[in-house]
C-alpha cells in the first residue's frame, strides 16, 4: 500500500472513479509494468513537446488500479496508464487542480527504480 494513501481513502477514490467510469478498475498487474509503490517522476514527454502538468515532480505508483493499456490515437504501441500519487498537490498545464493523484501515460513518467513486481 502506498504510505501517502490511507486505505479508505484509495477505496472512497477507486468507488468515485469506478462510478464514473462505469466499470471496474482493472486489478491484474501486467508482467512488465512498472510495481505498486514504485517511485516515479512525473516529466515532459521526451519525444515530443507535450507537457500536461506546469512542473516536473516526484510521485508513488497507487495500487487503486493496476496499469491499463491508453486508448488513444496518439499513444504508442503497448503503452500503459498508471495511478500516480503526487508528493504533494499539483496544477497541470491549463492551471487547473491542485491534483493529489492521477491516471498518467508512461511517457511521463521516470521510474526511479527497478520495473520488477
Amino acid at each position: 500500500m502506498v504510505e501517502s494513501s490511507s486505505a479508505s481513502t484509495n477505496s472512497d477514490d477507486r468507488e468515485a472513479v469506478e462510478y464514473i467510469r462505469g466499470r471496474p478498475l482493472p486489478q491484474e498487474w501486467p508482467a512488465a509494468a512498472l510495481a505498486a509503490g514504485s517511485r516515479v517522476a512525473v516529466v515532459r514527454d521526451p519525444h515530443g513537446d507535450r507537457r500536461p502538468w506546469r512542473n516536473e515532480f516526484m510521485g508513488t505508483i497507487d495500487d487503486m488500479g493496476a496499469p491499463e493499456p491508453v486508448e488513444n490515437s496518439r499513444a504508442r504501441a503497448g503503452e500503459l496508464a498508471y495511478w500516480v500519487v503526487f508528493d504533494g498537490p499539483q496544477y497541470d498545464s491549463d492551471g487547473d487542480g491542485p491534483y493529489r493523484k492521477a491516471l498518467i501515460w508512461d511517457r511521463y513518467l521516470r521510474p526511479d527504480g527497478p520495473r520488477s513486481r
